[in-house]
C-alpha cells in the first residue's frame, strides 16, 4: 500500500469521532445523576427550554426543582474534576515521553498511541451506557485511556509532524491553522449531529459509531500516513553538540537540550512566548468546559438540540479564525499583533457569557470569539522557528506537557469554582477568565519589548555559523 504524507484526514476523522461523544459523555453524566437525584427519569422536552415546563406550576415544585437543578450541577462538576484529575498525570506522563522520543523513534507513535486511548475511552463510554454500569467507572477509564497519552500528545505528534514537512513562516504557520481549523469544521459538524443522533438513539448509537470511526482513523495512521522521521541519530550527531545518549535519556534530556543549546536571546523569547501560550491555554481553554454545564442549568436548561447547535457555534471560531488568519498573514500584519487580536476576542466573548441569561443572547456571545483561535497556530509556528529541526518533537513535547497539566489544572479549579458560586452567580468562572486573559497581554507586551525580528536574525545568523562549523568538523575528519 502507497504511503502518503498527509496528516489533515486523520486530523478530521480524529476531531468528528471525539466530538461525537465529547457533549454526549457530559449529558450522560448529567442524566445519570439527575436520576441518582431525584430517583426519576430525566425530563425530555421538544421545548426550547426545559425551564418552560416549570412556568405555572406551584412554587413548592419549583423550588425542589431548583434544588435538584443544583445537586446535580454540584455532583456533575466534582465529577468532572475527579476525572480530570484522575487523567492528568499520566496524560502528562506518556505525553512528554511519546513527543519528545518522536524526534528519534518516529512521529507516527506520537499520534497511533492516543488513537488507541482514545478506542479505549469510546469502548468503556459504551459498555458503561449499554450495561447501566456504575457511573464512576468512567473514571477508571479515563486512567486506563490516558496511558496512552490524550488530545495534547496527538495534537504535539501532528504538529511536530507537520513542522518536518513546512518550511518557511508563512508556509508553517497556515498550515498549523488549516489543522486547527480542520478541528473545528468537524467537530462543528460533530455537534450539530451529537443532539440529533441522541434524540433518535439514545447515547448507545453514537458511542459506537464514534468507535467505529476511530477504528478506521486508526487504520489509516498505521497503514496509511507515511513517517517523515526516516533514521534515528548516529554518530553524526556528535558532530552538532549532540551526545549519544541511550533511548531513555535522549528523552528526558531532549527538552533540556533545547534550551541550553540556544543562545541568551532566543532562550528568553522561547520562554517569554512559551508562558503567553500556556497563559492564554488556561484563561480560555481551561473555562470552555463550562459552557455545557452552564447551558444545562438555569435559566436556559437547554435540551440536547440547543446544546449541540451552541457546540457547533463555538466551533465556528477555528474556522473564522483560521480566515482571518489567513487574511492578516497576506496582508503582512505582524505575528503578535495577531495574538493581541486573538486574545481579546476571547476576553470579550468570555465577558458577554457570564451574563448570558437567554437563549438568543446564549448564541450571540459566540459572534465576539470569532477570532478567538488565532493565537495558538501563531505562537505554535513562532515557537517553531526557534529550536532545529531536529528539536520539533521535543519543543511540541514541552509545550503539550505544559499546556495538559495547566488546562487540565486550570478546569478542575474552574470546575470548583463554578460548584461553589453557583447558588449566588454561576456566570463568575467567565469573568475570572476574561481577567486572566491580561497575563497573556502582558507577557506579549514584553515579546514586542525584546525585538521578535532582532532576535529572529540573531538565530538565523547563528543557525549559518553552526552549520559552518559541523562542515569544517567533516572534512577534517575526512582528512
Amino acid at each position: 500500500m502507497k504511503r502518503i504524507f498527509l496528516v489533515e484526514p486523520l486530523v478530521a476523522l480524529y476531531a468528528f469521532a471525539v466530538f461525537l461523544t465529547f457533549p454526549l459523555s457530559q449529558q450522560y453524566v448529567y442524566r445519570r445523576f439527575w436520576v441518582e437525584v431525584t430517583g426519576t427519569p430525566y425530563p425530555i422536552s421538544d421545548n426550547t427550554s426545559r425551564c418552560m415546563e416549570n412556568i405555572n406550576t406551584n412554587s413548592s415544585s419549583s423550588s425542589n426543582d431548583s434544588i435538584y437543578h443544583e445537586a446535580v450541577q454540584r455532583l456533575a462538576a466534582r465529577f468532572s474534576t475527579y476525572t480530570v484529575i484522575a487523567s492528568t498525570i499520566p496524560s502528562l506522563i506518556v505525553t512528554l515521553l511519546l513527543v519528545t522520543y518522536s524526534d528519534r523513534g518516529g512521529r507516527k507513535i506520537a499520534i497511533i498511541m492516543p488513537l488507541i486511548g482514545s478506542l479505549i475511552y469510546t469502548l468503556g463510554l459504551l459498555t458503561v451506557s449499554y450495561f447501566e454500569l456504575n457511573i464512576y467507572l468512567l473514571i477508571l477509564v479515563s486512567f486506563s485511556s490516558s496511558l496512552f497519552g490524550g488530545l495534547g500528545t496527538f495534537l504535539g505528534g501532528v504538529f511536530a509532524y507537520i513542522a518536518d514537512l513546512t518550511k518557511g513562516d508563512r508556509e508553517k504557520t497556515l498550515r498549523m491553522g488549516g489543522v486547527e481549523t480542520m478541528i473545528g469544521l468537524t467537530s462543528g459538524v460533530a455537534a450539530i449531529c451529537t443532539g440529533y443522533f441522541l434524540k433518535a438513539a439514545g447515547f448507545n448509537w453514537p458511542f459506537l459509531t464514534s468507535a467505529i470511526l476511530q477504528f478506521f482513523n486508526l487504520l489509516y495512521a498505521v497503514f496509511v500516513l507515511k513517517e517523515t522521521v526516516t533514521a534515528a541519530p548516529t554518530d553524526s550527531d556528535l558532530l552538532n553538540g549532540s551526545p549519544r545518549r541511550s533511548g531513555g535519556k535522549q528523552i528526558f534530556y531532549g527538552v533540556y537540550d533545547m534550551f541550553t543549546r540556544a543562545s541568551r536571546r532566543a532562550r528568553k523569547i522561547l520562554v517569554l512566548l512559551t508562558i503567553v501560550f500556556i497563559s492564554f491555554a488556561i484563561a480560555y481553554i481551561g473555562a470552555l468546559p463550562l459552557v455545557t454545564l452552564y447551558e444545562l442549568n438555569k435559566p436556559l436548561c437547554w435540551n440536547e438540540i440547543l446544546i449541540g447547535y451552541g457546540s457547533a457555534l463555538s466551533t465556528t471560531a477555528f474556522i473564522t479564525s483560521f480566515l482571518g488568519l489567513t487574511v492578516f498573514t497576506c496582508c503582512r500584519v505582524p505575528q503578535l499583533v495577531i495574538v493581541v487580536l486573538g486574545i481579546l476576542s476571547a476576553m470579550s466573548g468570555l465577558i458577554l457569557l457570564a451574563f448570558a441569561k437567554t437563549t438568543l443572547l446564549m448564541f450571540m456571545v459566540r459572534g465576539p470569539m470569532l477570532l478567538a483561535m488565532m493565537p495558538f497556530p501563531v505562537l505554535r509556528a513562532m515557537l517553531s522557528k526557534i529550536v532545529s529541526k531536529s528539536e520539533q518533537g521535543a519543543l511540541f513535547a514541552a509545550i503539550s506537557f505544559l499546556e495538559n497539566v495547566t488546562t487540565n489544572v486550570a478546569t478542575a479549579v474552574f470546575n470548583s469554582i463554578y460548584s461553589a458560586t453557583l447558588e449566588w452567580y454561576p456566570g463568575f468562572p467567565f469573568l475570572l477568565a476574561a481577567g486572566l486573559c491580561t497575563i497573556p497581554l502582558l507577557f506579549v507586551g514584553l515579546v514586542s519589548r525584546i525585538g521578535v525580528d532582532v532576535a529572529e536574525e540573531v538565530l538565523v545568523q547563528e543557525a549559518v555559523e553552526k552549520e559552518e562549523e559541523d562542515e569544517d568538523l567533516v572534512e577534517g575528519q575526512g582528512s
